[in-house]
């Protein structure tokens, strides 16, 4: 008779058909302890991912199609997680969105997809997912918040303040959960070389060759050594944690000066 092997652990990931969760997904499975939920809402590209780790590495994958932008999100994933009968060791919430400009130009329906996918969702998921955790005393829980975090910048009033939140958050989660046994890890990155950026207005090349820009799998290696050694807070690169210094000493006047004068916002007539 064989022996019955219990099924693998769990680590839940949202937005990793690309970018920095895809990376994240691929260091999972080479990791080959964990079974991966995976979460996005294009079908194409995650099902691709999932048939790439499973060819590579034998990793057992479980796609899940679903925008995370509807306000029902967070409870279908956790559903469609539960109804699979595996416990969920690790929470890594990475989707994300950006959009430049000002408050006042924003689009609405574009403002409320960014609130739903940086704010609603990923507390909602926390909630669920940390129920199940603390029952089962252990787990662990990563949430993508960004440099922008360390200071509000015009142009960003939207992205900047839900990454705030993101990082305000998972702090808070962290002494909620630290006694059973839970630990709580913000990744933020600087500028990261994804989809996220229009490669015919930032110049990529140029801005990974002088270090301003990252390799997203390069992020991802930091975050994941951050969250499985129950480090609270993670900047990957030196840059990026000179500019978390350096943005906390800019004096808002100097802020305000190059809003006045940049050709990149609109000047008052």
């Amino acid at each position: 008779m064989r022996p019955v092997t219990a099924p693998l652990p769990c680590a839940v990931v949202t937005g990793a058909c690309s970018g920095i969760g895809r990376e994240i997904a691929r260091r999972l499975a080479a990791r080959g302890d964990l079974a991966l939920v995976l979460v996005s809402e294009n079908r194409e590209r995650l099902e691709a991912v999932a048939r790439e780790l499973f060819t590579a590495r034998g990793t057992q994958v479980h796609p899940i199609v679903c925008d995370l932008a509807r306000p029902e999100a967070a409870r279908e994933v956790h559903a469609a997680v539960d109804a699979l009968g595996i416990a969920v060791e690790a929470l890594i919430v990475n989707a994300g969105m950006f959009f430049f400009g000002e408050v006042a130009d924003a689009d609405p329906r574009k403002a409320n997809v960014m609130l739903q996918l940086h704010v609603v969702t990923p507390s909602l998921l926390c909630t669920l997912f940390a129920r199940d955790m603390r029952a089962q005393r252990r787990g662990r829980i990563m949430l993508t918040s960004s440099i922008s975090a360390w200071r509000a910048f015009p142009g960003i009033a939207y992205y900047g303040s839900t990454k705030t939140y993101l990082r305000t958050f998972a702090a808070a989660l962290r002494s909620e959960l630290a006694p059973y046994g839970i630990t709580v890890t913000t990744l933020a990155p600087g500028a990261t070389d994804t989809g996220l950026y229009d490669p015919t207005v930032v110049d990529m090349e140029r801005a990974r060759r002088f270090g301003v820009m990252m390799d997203a799998g390069k992020v991802a290696e930091a975050g994941l050594r951050a969250m499985f050694t129950g480090k609270a807070e993670c900047v990957p690169g030196p840059f990026n944690r000179a500019a978390t210094v350096a943005m906390r000493l800019v004096p808002q006047r100097l802020i305000d000066l190059v809003r006045r004068r940049a050709p990149w916002l609109p000047v008052a007539g």
